[in-house]
């Protein structure tokens, strides 16, 4: 007597489907097919929620279930794992690109016909996150997880505990190389945070040899990998046939990951609210830990994002605390707080310390002539001139037209070449002259004092500027 599918769909409130899974010869999972359905879940498929919208608005029975969603591996192997290995399995999910949470549940049920296992799949749709529902998990995995939440809450320093972090996750998928890729889609840049590699992996040299074009290129290839990860919450390629879809999706990057070695792929994206904020990959991870790897990284990552969402926030509001926005060289309140130290060291190991002050000839006629806007380019070709001289950490604006670089180590000799160097410098640039001061103090506890000398030298070298060109002021 065949199975009433139907009628035992028919048997839930939730929406519920039945899924067959055929086990290919090899024992892999092949084709997974919506067998039926109750009303709810039809629902979900003819009238879905929101602005999703299916591949198709007509529910047929035993339709292949990528006739209505796009293929989803991690979905594959939970109705895998419960059709054909019996497991009673549950996932509380956001997928990368909906705005709302997945309570799923798979339980195995019989009989089998041959090659073909079936199991339930009911789902609860929730637009906000259920926190009880995502701690509900196993000790040891609370045990993992609450380690890192520990390393990074009493981080002292975030790049170091992070280093920490990602040695544990690389052991814990037993991968050969683990890492943090930071993603800015304002500049278009990504930053490796950290990474790990396996004792004795052939992966490092191929690492060694990326040069900074290929971490550059690595952008554009990163700003694809949403689409590859479509509607579900990560990529786990397991195996050739796992990888196949990432072939399919992204060719480009699957060339790149088998020409550094890869043979296998885990990525998640790492989030703060929907801001992405970059993504977290294992090469050559254990297959056989995948279940676990999942369960473990979507709780991780969850935590991730909020650390790396703060750190970054931190670092922005130091930047803007420390640089001129205009020209983005340090600004007066960075330079009074270094002067202050250099001040009150209490070492007695004595180093020089240098000082050059600058302020820009012909600014305020630059503004009336031209505008505030001619102006800003100015001070802003000023800052640049600066910088071919000066180390950007030596550079400050003082306010106004005026600049100060004070340098550790640097002599009289120094000075002169400096100064020189500059006045060349500065004839690349229309209307940018510089009047320019310096002090060396054989002990920097007497910065002061040469900052002084340096801004009285300054502003007799802007004297006999106008001397000489009495037609500039």
């Amino acid at each position: 007597m065949a199975t009433d599918f139907q009628n035992m769909a028919d048997g839930f409130e939730a929406a519920t489907s039945i899924m067959s899974v055929q086990v290919l010869e090899d024992g892999s999972c092949g084709e997974v097919r919506v067998v039926a359905g109750n009303q709810a879940y039809i629902d979900s498929i003819e009238r879905p929620a929101g602005d999703y919208t299916m591949r198709t608005n007509k529910f047929v029975p035993g339709s292949l279930y990528t006739d209505f969603v796009p293929r989803d591996l991690n979905f594959e192997d939970f109705c895998f794992r419960s059709a054909v290995q019996k497991k009673c399995l549950h996932s509380y999910v956001k997928p990368s690109q909906m705005p709302v949470w997945f309570n799923m549940t798979f339980m195995p049920v019989g009989p089998s016909e041959g090659n073909i296992h079936y199991c339930t799949y009911t789902m609860e749709v929730n637009f906000e996150a259920n926190t009880k529902r995502m701690s509900n998990i196993s000790a040891d995995l609370a045990s993992q997880v609450l380690e890192t939440c520990i390393k990074l809450r009493g981080a002292g320093d975030f790049k170091a505990s992070m280093q920490d972090v990602i040695v544990d996750i690389r052991e814990m998928c037993k991968a050969e190389h683990c890492c943090i890729l930071l993603v800015d889609s304002y500049e278009k840049t990504c930053t490796v945070l950290c990474e790990s590699f396996a004792e004795g992996s052939g992966l490092v040299e191929k690492r060694k040899k990326m040069s900074a074009d290929d971490a550059n290129s690595f952008y554009d290839l990163s700003i694809k990998w949403e689409n590859l990860i479509g509607s579900s919450n990560c990529v786990i390629a397991k195996d050739d046939r796992d990888m196949e879809l990432v072939k399919e999706r992204d060719p480009e990057w699957y060339e790149s990951l088998k020409t550094y070695g890869g043979r296998n792929i885990v990525l998640f994206p790492l989030k703060s609210g929907d801001e992405l904020l970059g993504y977290i990959w294992a090469v050559n991870f254990a297959a056989e830990e995948a279940p676990k790897i999942k369960e473990t990284l979507e709780l991780t990552t969850f935590i991730l994002g909020s650390e790396i969402a703060n750190y970054l926030l931190l670092n922005r509001l130091k930047v803007l605390s420390s640089k001129d926005m205009l020209t983005g060289v340090l600004n007066r309140n960075e330079m009074n707080n270094y002067v202050d130290r250099l001040s009150n060291e209490t070492s007695d190991k004595k180093e020089s310390i240098g000082v050059v002050f600058v302020d820009l000839n012909g600014l305020k006629r630059v503004n009336d002539d031209k505008g505030h806007n001619a102006g800003d380019t100015l001070l802003k070709d000023a800052a640049k001139a600066l910088e071919e001289v000066f180390d950007v950490n030596n550079i400050y604006r003082a306010g106004g037209d005026e600049f100060t670089m004070i340098v550790p180590g640097a002599s009289a000799e120094d000075l002169i070449e400096w100064t020189k160097k500059l006045r060349e410098i500065a004839g690349k640039y229309e209307n940018l002259s510089f009047a320019i001061g310096s002090c060396a103090e054989s002990d920097s506890r007497n910065v002061r004092e040469a900052l002084k000398i340096a801004d009285q030298r300054m502003y007799d070298d802007k004297r006999e500027y106008y001397v000489k060109h009495p037609g500039l002021r």
